[in-house]
């Protein structure tokens, strides 16, 4: 009953008679009719909201939740799911994850329109469930949680596999520091002791993770030959962190860490000099990265388990979405199926929506990425920078619920870089706080005769900009104001609504 209650506590409003996974088959026994209730008020409130265009994310679950409040319990039952919690990358690894599946013939639960609350987590079971609450021909779920969120949906879900993909400081007036964010994922893990996770070995504040609950564990990781260049320096073993880092200092004594290698933030091969923790040797480790660049990745990983690497394409660019392939190889093979059926799968994966997604309008091309916090942002930043093509430059803040109301994360960023940049042709800016981000850009030595302020009520005028001549744009958004803008460009270009993946 604990994990009742605590849903209770998070959710006062639901009802008394929830009951425990333990208790399922006789409490299906005595609540048939509540079971139908919810899960048709489910898919039926999810079929209207459909009809009028709207997603049918989040109110579908909650009006199942009340008819039973334990409804998620019971439609997830017999369902093999994986979990997938942290900063970045969510999303993307979740999608290759199903993408996998489905493309291996195997039906899966997904929340693909990234409702990761518990809500909208509920919405997709009930959904799928028939209306005695048994998954429709459904064996696997690949579910999309928020970090918040993991202590109310697991212990309803009890997932086979949890993955964590990585710690960031992101909307701290949400989740506060960094740290608060890890006791809230610990609080979701230590009520399944039995799940495996599949861990970020180069992150050290996901790997302590391990350190305090008893749970298997498979790591996986990026290798030094991987990311650092033969000629380097040969001092890097004794090297400390320089640069923008959620976790200089060891959790465990306090000590600044050393790093062998970085491949970005505060991810690499990190060593306290105090205590000795340190990187654990990954399982599904990436050695080589053989070709990068806008279509994808071409990379060799290893499994410790055999000794010889195998070539994997990812269809997704930049180095992040090696580290999210990277967590699919080991989730997959941690539910036990097989390795080739996920090879397979991110050789064609497509993007999720506002992740790295592509539009083409008028003959021009516009790629929109996602950015939430000044690690993400810094990787689309590189990838940007990598590029040589002309383009222009597309930079959207909005400072919304969902979004978080601080928005003094752009300082932590290095736009700097952007300034030495001759391939890119211009810069625009819009949103609720597009002012804000216009300053940055003259800080980071950005000529502001090259710097476009677009009013956010005028986004029909932005769209109008960047979709003349031919020079490719790139978008670098967060969250609300992907969603505002990607609408407007999904209809121009004939695409369809986020909620239909």
């Amino acid at each position: 009953m604990t994990e009742m209650n605590d849903l209770k506590k998070n959710d006062p409003s639901l009802p008394n008679d929830t009951v425990s996974k333990q208790d399922l088959p006789s409490a299906c026994a005595r609540m048939p009719v509540r079971t139908a209730l919810a899960v048709a008020a489910c898919r039926l409130s999810r079929a209207a909201l459909h009809g009028l265009g709207r997603g049918g994310t989040a109110l579908p679950g909650r009006l199942a939740m009340r008819f039973r409040g334990d409804i998620l319990s019971v439609t997830s039952r017999g369902v093999e799911t994986v979990l997938v919690t942290g900063t970045n990358g969510k999303t993307t690894t979740a999608r290759m994850l199903a993408h996998a599946m489905e493309k291996a013939g195997r039906p899966v639960i997904c929340n693909r329109a990234g409702a990761n609350l518990l809500s909208g987590v509920t919405a997709e079971f009930a959904a799928a469930a028939d209306l005695c609450g048994r998954p429709r021909g459904k064996q696997y779920a690949v579910i999309e949680c928020d970090e918040g969120a993991l202590h109310q949906a697991a212990p309803l879900v009890q997932p086979r596999v949890i993955v964590v993909t990585n710690l960031f400081r992101d909307q701290l007036d949400r989740y506060g520091e960094v740290m608060h964010t890890r006791e809230a994922i610990l609080e979701g893990i230590r009520s399944v002791p039995g799940a495996v996770l599949c861990l970020n070995a180069d992150d050290s504040l996901t790997a302590s993770i391990a350190l305090e609950v008893p749970n298997p564990v498979v790591w996986y990781g990026i290798e030094q030959n991987a990311v650092c260049r033969k000629d380097g320096p040969e001092d890097q073993a004794a090297e400390k962190f320089s640069g923008i880092s959620d976790a200089r200092c060891c959790i465990r004594c306090g000590a600044e860490y050393t790093y062998r290698y970085r491949t970005y933030a505060h991810l690499g091969g990190y060593c306290c000099p105090a205590c000795g923790f340190a990187r654990p040797v990954p399982d599904v480790v990436v050695t080589a990265v053989d070709e990068s660049g806008p279509a994808g990745s071409r990379v060799r990983m290893r499994m410790t388990a055999q000794s010889a690497d195998f070539s994997v394409r990812i269809a997704l660019p930049a180095l992040y979405n090696v580290y999210n392939a990277a967590a699919a190889v080991s989730a997959y093979t941690a539910v036990g199926l097989p390795r080739t059926e996920i090879l397979a799968g991110l050789a064609d994966v497509r993007t999720g929506f506002g992740r790295m997604e592509r539009f083409e309008i008028n003959g021009v091309s516009i790629q929109m990425i996602l950015v939430k916090n000044p690690a993400g942002c810094g990787q689309a930043l590189d990838y940007l920078c990598s590029l040589r093509e002309a383009c222009r430059v597309v930079l959207c803040l909005n400072d919304r619920d969902a979004d978080g109301h601080d928005i003094s994360w752009i300082w932590d960023v290095d736009y700097e870089q952007l300034a030495g940049q001759d391939n890119i042709r211009g810069f625009y800016v819009w949103g609720d706080r597009a002012e804000d981000m216009q300053l940055r850009l003259k800080y980071a030595g950005i000529d502001q005769d090259r710097i476009r302020l677009i009013p956010e009520k005028e986004k029909r005028r932005l769209l109008a900009r960047i979709s003349r001549g031919r020079t490719p744009v790139h978008i670098l958004t967060n969250y609300t104001a992907m969603l505002s803008l990607r609408d407007l460009l999904s209809r121009a270009a004939g695409k369809g609504a986020f909620w239909k993946g």
